[in-house]
């Protein structure tokens, strides 16, 4: 990250080195990001000096096979599936002396957020889900996702992150980033140019989402408060966060006018804007006079 006072470090994590950056004083409440497919903490570097700025402590992670976290080479690719994965995010607060955050999650990110605080809510203070799902109900559907996965982890091995960066930028579900400044468009590619193919092509396999257990049917199970966050320009998730929110013990469902499946790059004011309204109400700072609901 480039912003002022951000921290870069890798830190041994149950055999494997992770990738991280820190911002904010250490005593602060703790807030956990996690980056979507193909990202990195790096992702996170305005919202980190936002949450530093603010009070609170941002710990970015750059997640298996992305940013500075390689694969788990010499390793089954269980090692890449979201219980493993949990148990990681979990040994990384104990390494910083962290007994409970506020964790964040994007796309990607936001599923492992959600498995994670199922099955370790006593280290989760409130849950944030942007633009995630809980993962797919219908086992036939769930069976060809794992198919299609398949094929673009095969892809991306033989073709290569630069056309990976490519096809991916392409999908339309990144439609409403082409309005986006052109330097950012292009920092974006130039970010999915660096990816570690093989590190991507594990994820997939183990992680995407044919590959994980659905969860939708135990959300009830975190007993805390969530804020599932999604832009209205993507209705696909829209509707999946409007259909999961009831399920959790308490949650608030904020659609972002003006953007897409990124929101907290392409509307970053409005994201932390609702972002620090839903962690002051829940952990006990100050609220803000006004809601950030748009």
């Amino acid at each position: 990250m480039s912003a002022a006072g951000i921290s870069s470090e890798t830190r041994a994590l149950r055999g494997l080195r992770y990738g991280v950056r820190l911002a904010g004083d250490a005593g602060a409440p703790a807030v956990l990001l996690l980056h979507g497919f193909a990202g990195s903490g790096d992702d996170w570097a305005a919202v980190a000096a936002s949450l530093a700025a603010a009070g609170y402590r941002a710990i970015a992670v750059d997640l298996p096979g992305h940013g500075a976290t390689a694969a788990p080479a010499g390793h089954p690719l269980a090692r890449f599936a979201m219980e493993e994965t949990a148990l990681d995010l979990t040994a990384l607060l104990d390494d910083l002396s962290v007994a409970r955050a506020h964790w964040v999650g994007y796309s990607m990110g936001g599923r492992i957020a959600l498995g994670s605080a199922i099955a370790h809510p006593e280290r989760v203070d409130t849950l944030t889900l942007e633009s995630a799902a809980p993962g797919i109900a219908d086992a036939v559907e769930r069976a060809e996702r794992v198919r299609s996965d398949e094929a673009l982890a095969a892809a991306i091995e033989s073709r290569g992150a630069a056309w990976f960066a490519e096809s991916w930028g392409s999908l339309p579900i990144f439609e409403s980033q082409r309005s986006l400044p052109e330097a950012m468009r292009a920092e974006l590619a130039r970010r999915r140019k660096r990816c570690d193919p093989a590190g991507l092509a594990a994820s997939l396999r183990a992680i995407g989402q044919g590959a994980q257990p659905f969860l939708g049917d135990r959300v009830s199970e975190f007993p805390r408060p969530a804020l599932l966050v999604t832009g209205a320009l993507d209705s696909k998730y829209v509707s999946l966060a409007a259909e999961m929110a009831p399920r959790f013990s308490a949650a608030l469902h904020v659609v972002i006018p003006g953007a897409g499946h990124n929101v907290h790059l392409e509307q970053p004011e409005w994201f932390g804007r609702s972002l620090l309204t839903h962690l002051r109400r829940h952990g006990g700072r100050v609220p803000l006079e006004s809601p950030a609901t748009p």
